[in-house]
């Protein structure tokens, strides 16, 4: 896997994903700190030019810095169980029904980041997986956020409903987020793009959220919902305590 751009490689770097290698742009500024951490952990550096990394990275914004690092690695949903745990914290997640657009997942890995999330849970098939795109637009997040890969959606939140967590979905006809009680262990269900949550996944949840909407456009973008429902989640727990 590959990850573009200053900010995406600098968090890759303070956290433990192993890069095996530095692309960076001859004559570009700004550079030493990298170049030392990168010397520190004995990371081979290639200096290069521009157009040999605007080919390594589809003509992205590269920034004149590229890192090969090793493929993303998925948790177990007992591992991120744990990490909330070891937290002292009641369980956050977010579950990906769907979710397609790289874009979107990596939007959704900087949301789960900056509030708090736990984990992400996404299906095996017919999804977005980390992606090098969902890597660079995470900006960095990805490296701090525990995503688990299941092969079915459903018997999850069945496994999650047996542990007693609390599971809404985010669709236009439910009930408003803010009459909603999201505290306690809670997971989160956004659906996929056009499609939205599955009529049997919607069954499997406890209720359903909805964002209160006051314009002429009725829906949102899965990341951007996302954020709405998962801050809301965040202000009900301050409030709670």
């Amino acid at each position: 896997m590959i990850i573009i751009g200053k900010n995406p490689v600098k968090e890759a770097l303070k956290s433990e994903t192993t890069i095996t290698k530095l692309y960076i742009q001859k004559g570009i500024h700004d550079m030493e700190n990298i170049v030392s951490i990168a010397k520190d952990r004995k990371i081979r550096i290639d200096f290069t030019d521009k157009n040999y990394l605007d080919k390594m990275s589809e003509f992205a914004k590269h920034q004149g810095l590229i890192a090969v690092a090793e493929e993303f690695k998925y948790s177990s949903l007992e591992v991120i169980k744990q990490y909330a745990q070891d937290k002292g914290e009641s369980l956050f997640l977010l579950v990906l029904d769907g979710v397609e657009d790289p874009h979107n997942l990596g939007s959704i890995l900087r949301v789960a980041e900056c509030s708090g999330v736990h984990g992400v849970i996404i299906p095996k098939h017919r999804a977005c997986t980390v992606t090098e795109t969902a890597v660079k637009v995470s900006a960095g997040a990805s490296n701090y956020v525990k995503v688990c890969m299941v092969t079915n959606i459903n018997d999850t939140l069945r496994q999650l409903s047996d542990d007693f967590v609390n599971i809404y979905c985010a669709d236009m006809d439910g009930k408003s987020m803010y009459d909603l009680h999201m505290t306690g262990d809670v997971a989160i269900v956004i659906g996929g793009e056009g499609s939205g949550v599955k009529p049997l996944t919607r069954k499997l949840c406890d209720g359903v959220a909805s964002i209160d909407m006051f314009g002429n456009i009725n829906s949102l973008n899965a990341s951007v919902a996302c954020g709405i429902i998962a801050y809301e989640v965040v202000r009900q727990r301050k409030i709670s305590k």
